[in-house]
Parts: C-alpha cells; structure tokens; sequence
C-alpha cells in the first residue's frame, strides 16, 4: 500500500467518522445533549471503559471485514 493510498484511506475513513458523529446531534439533539451530561457523570475509569470497549468493537468490525 503506497503513501498515498494510505493518506486516500485515512482521509475517507476520518470522513465517515465525522458522518456518524454527526447523525445524532441532527436527528435527536436533545437525547444527544442528555447522553452528553451523563458522560461528564462518569468517572474517569469509566469513561476509559467506554472508549476500550469502542475500540474493541471497531477492531472486530474491521476484522469482520476483512
């Protein structure tokens, strides 16, 4: 895979990224913003889980995709 495939890969990806994380705030702004205050709730150990647990879901998409 050439340098620039790569960048062409990281560009679309962090596209759809920015696509998704944006579906909700249009479609339901209020459950969002009220998603949004219970995340500042959660402890910083739990915040971490949040994002490992999403991680390790990106990563098994990614495998299943594969």
């Amino acid at each position: 895979m050439g340098v620039n495939n790569l960048r062409g890969t990281i560009i679309v990806a962090i596209g759809m990224l920015l696509i998704l994380e944006g579906i909700m705030p249009v479609i339901a702004p209020r459950q969002w913003r009220n998603t949004l205050l219970k995340l500042t709730q959660l402890s910083d150990v739990q915040v971490r889980w949040v994002g490992v647990i999403a991680m390790i879901l990106g990563i098994v998409i990614l495998q299943i995709n594969r």
